[in-house]
């Protein structure tokens, strides 16, 4: 795989693989990875991530357990609150952001089924040979979980320039008490996400649209 080199390059490169390739990452590449992302920085230098990260018959097991909670009905369970909404333009974005995900791959917006197939997908993990859990304890409350916000974003930047494509995932953390039984994570450190990773399968069509971003002028509030 080719390696990328430029911080504003591996930032455009970077995208939500939902399409990924058996082949499994080596173990010194997954290494490599945490490696550059233990770097971001975290309040007071407390590095709360810890990641759990399964690889061959932990992963189908995992990725069985997960399809099976969210296919029978079981009810949701997650470890920190669902956002309580969202509006005007963020949810414009998100609106656009599934639109374009359904039109990649032929879903019509009214197909209800085909929707939730998609959806079922998160579960499935895209197919991916390895998922990474990323926990934080719970004593640290938000400002833990927003460290590891940091480092996972440092984490799909890593592996963006080692040619390894990943998604991150808030799906998985809906059914926190599985998550924490299959990979035997303790109470004390809450589920905050799943990155699901690998190398992505070039042919898929969903591999091929990209999300819009604000510009600058729509971001930056400037005092003077």
């Amino acid at each position: 795989m080719t390696q990328i080199d430029s911080l504003t390059d591996i930032l455009q490169a970077r995208y939500s693989c939902r399409a990924f390739l058996s082949a499994p990452v080596p173990d010194d590449v997954i290494t490599q990875i945490i490696t550059t992302a233990r770097h971001v920085p975290s309040w007071c230098n407390a590095q709360p991530w810890q990641v759990s990260i399964t690889k061959g018959d932990a992963t189908e097991r995992f990725r069985t357990a997960m399809m099976t909670a969210a296919s029978t009905g079981r009810p949701a369970q997650t470890d920190l609150e669902w956002p309580k909404g969202y509006s005007g333009v963020y949810n414009d974005r998100r609106r656009t952001c599934g639109f374009q995900l359904y039109e990649a791959v032929g879903i019509e917006k009214s197909d209800r089924a085909s929707r939730t197939a998609q959806m079922l997908r998160n579960y499935a993990l895209f197919d991916a040979p390895h998922v990474a859990i990323i926990s934080a304890p719970a004593e640290l409350g938000p400002y833990g979980a927003m460290d590891c916000g940091g480092f996972v974003t440092a984490f799909t930047l890593a592996a963006t320039a080692l040619g390894v494509a990943t998604i991150a995932q808030a799906a998985i953390a809906a059914y926190a008490p599985v998550v924490r039984d299959q990979l035997d994570i303790q109470d004390d450190r809450l589920i905050l996400c799943a990155i699901s990773f690998g190398y992505a399968d070039p042919d898929d069509p969903i591999n091929r649209f990209r999300t819009e971003r604000a510009a600058p002028s729509d971001i930056i509030d400037w005092k003077s």
